[in-house]
């Protein structure tokens, strides 16, 4: 497995592959990785001829210096799980400079209105963050398939947004949750969870697969008021948001239209943990 640590040591190293004909698949981070992130990488070790990761904590995507500061960085670790996992050719570990040329700031984009929803609503800037480092990450690896996990759809249906707007020839894979035994979506935060949490945070899941059994035979709002419930009799808990929406434009619904996709999505605080988790209705 090559590191680079340098914009001009990727371009080379692109470009010697790139003439030898290698498709290319890539799936960028911010660390701390866990088996949902090594996923990503079993899905493109499959579709393609090279599999390329990056380790990048981008500034720009932090509304709060705190939690940028505070966000952890293993990168060794990290470095020797991608190893381990046999999938990964390449690791990209560059520095702001090399994404940020003319300095840290974010450009700014219209999403159609995929930003102004959920995490939109309470993280001003942060999808402007998020757009700015992936859209110069594409330019530079420039990949023929990229990998992202469904557990942030929202972040997942914006880049295929920003690969629609900006023309970027990259075809975008969204790669199902991966979960612990317990159901639990496998997130870097799970780690600040005491083991008594961990196991009272498997609510999560299994709120939304009530969500899943109740689809198209419950409204609603009755939906909504039972999920409120729930989360009203968990001690330790606070739900931040519920919201049953539309798949391709992410607005809540109020109502099942038959030819739409719709999607739950739940936000809760356990503790001070922040987690988040989704689920297709079908």
């Amino acid at each position: 497995m090559e590191i680079l640590r340098s914009k001009a040591q990727l371009e080379a190293y692109i470009e010697r592959n790139r003439e030898m004909g290698k498709k290319i698949g890539f799936a960028p981070t911010m660390g701390a990785l866990h088996e949902g992130h090594i996923s990503l990488y079993e899905a493109a070790r499959h579709e393609n001829d090279l599999v390329v990761s990056s380790i990048f904590v981008n500034p720009t995507q932090f509304n709060n210096a705190e939690d940028l500061k505070n966000y952890p960085r293993t990168v060794e670790k990290d470095l020797e799980k991608l190893d381990d996992s046999g999938f990964v050719d390449a690791v990209y570990l560059p520095e702001p400079e090399d994404l940020y040329p003319d300095g840290v700031q974010s450009k700014k984009y219209s999403f159609n209105g995929l930003e102004t929803q959920m995490e939109g609503a309470s993280r001003p800037g942060h999808f402007d963050g998020v757009g700015t480092v992936v859209e110069e990450l594409f330019r530079q690896v420039k990949p023929d398939n990229a990998y992202f996990g469904e557990k942030d759809f929202q972040q997942l249906a914006i880049i295929r947004e920003l690969v629609h707007q900006k023309k970027i020839p990259v075809k975008i894979i969204g790669v199902p949750t991966k979960r612990e035994a317990s159901g639990l979506a496998m997130s870097s935060r799970n780690k600040r969870l005491t083991g008594e949490q961990r196991e009272a945070a498997t609510v999560i899941h299994q709120t939304l697969l009530k969500v899943n059994g109740w689809f198209r035979v419950v409204t609603v709002p009755e939906i909504n008021k039972r999920v409120q419930e729930i989360f009203e009799n968990e001690r330790g808990m606070v739900m931040e948001y519920f919201r049953i929406a539309d798949e391709d434009t992410l607005k809540e619904t109020d109502f099942f239209y038959k030819d739409r996709n719709y999607r739950a999505f739940l936000v809760v605080f356990v503790g001070s943990v922040r987690l988040i988790d989704n689920m297709h209705l079908d």
